[in-house]
C-alpha cells in the first residue's frame, strides 16, 4: 500500500469537541482541492465524529487509526470547497 504524504498535519490533543472538529474544519478550508490533512488527537468522541462530520461536509476520511493508548491518527482528502 502507498504510503500518504499529508500536505498539513495539526496537532489537537488536548482539545475536546466541538473545538477538535472547529479547528479540523477550518483546516482543511485553507487547503486547496485533493490535499490531504493528518489530524492527531486524543479525545475518544473526536475520533469518531471528525470522520463521521468530514464525510458530512463531503471530505474524503482516508483513515482513522489509533497509534498508542491515548492518541489517533486521522488522514483526510479535501474534495470540495
Amino acid at each position: 500500500m502507498e504510503e500518504i504524504i499529508p500536505d498539513k498535519r495539526i496537532d489537537i490533543r488536548g482539545l475536546k469537541c466541538p473545538y477538535t472538529f472547529v479547528r479540523s474544519k477550518l483546516s482543511i478550508e485553507s487547503m486547496n482541492t485533493g490535499e490531504v490533512l493528518e489530524i492527531l488527537l486524543n479525545y475518544p468522541e473526536a475520533a469518531a465524529s471528525i470522520p463521521r462530520s468530514m464525510q458530512d461536509h463531503g471530505q474524503r476520511v482516508l483513515s482513522v487509526d489509533k497509534v498508542n493508548d491515548t492518541d489517533w491518527i486521522i488522514l483526510i482528502r479535501k474534495e470540495r470547497d
